[in-house]
């Protein structure tokens, strides 16, 4: 089980910004291994109560919140995450349990149950806190990532584009998947992540960079169709 607490910060950055500090950084910090030519797929299906409440804490600026998803870096992979991410202020708590499809396809269907079969001692909060709160999956949220890494306070500087969701399918193995869009192909979110506190080399080479600080989530934004017409 993985068990982390860091720092994120998010900004909202154009595609030549990005390709400004991609080059940057590149003399720092080296490329994920599974970046490939153009980076990876990220593909996650979100769960929320019946009443939205992970998503209402969000939009109302919570500063202590949390979000449930099940991740796959792949259709063809043969396992996924199962991940909790815990806000507190500044610092972002995530715990992570690897499922695989069988288990998976169960989550996508609401049902929780062979979570008490595991041994996790996440698995044993999950259970109980999702069932006594009526999570369901609500939402699939997928985009493209590269990401740069450090050995440096564990830090990873992720560039994530062309965001796209489906509130109707929620099986996340699924090849033909449909999705519509959710944010225009020249619009990037930067994602500064890390363990104490960013380096000074790599705080030098983010203020070259035309940004803005943002607290989008993913999730909330990819809601577009249940959510349609809110301010």
């Amino acid at each position: 089980m993985l068990d982390v607490t860091r720092v994120e910060i998010k900004y909202d950055i154009g595609l030549s910004e990005m390709a400004d500090m991609k080059r940057r950084l590149a003399i720092f910090m080296e490329s994920d291994p599974h970046n490939g030519e153009k980076g990876y797929l990220v593909r996650s299906l979100y769960f929320d109560t019946l009443q939205d409440s992970d998503f209402e804490q969000k939009v109302q600026g919570y500063d202590n919140r949390q979000k449930i998803r099940l991740r796959t870096y792949s259709a063809d992979a043969q396992t996924a995450k199962l991940e909790v991410k815990e806000k507190e202020g500044a610092f972002q708590r995530k715990r992570s349990l690897i499922l695989d499809r069988e288990e998976s396809a169960r989550m996508a269907n609401g049902d929780y149950r062979f979570l008490m079969r595991r041994g996790e001692p996440l698995a044993h909060f999950l259970y109980p806190f999702m069932s006594s709160r009526c999570y369901r999956p609500k939402c699939v949220v997928e985009y493209d990532r590269y990401a740069c890494i450090s050995e440096h306070n564990d830090t990873r500087i992720t560039f994530d584009q062309n965001l796209r969701a489906s509130e109707s399918n929620y099986d996340i193995f699924d090849k033909n998947l449909v999705l519509y869009p959710v944010s225009p192909p020249e619009r990037v979110t930067m994602e500064v992540k890390y363990t104490g506190f960013l380096m000074t080399y790599l705080k030098n080479e983010l203020n070259h960079c035309d940004k803005i600080q943002s607290s989008n989530s993913k999730y909330c934004r990819a809601r577009v169709v249940s959510k349609r017409g809110r301010r």
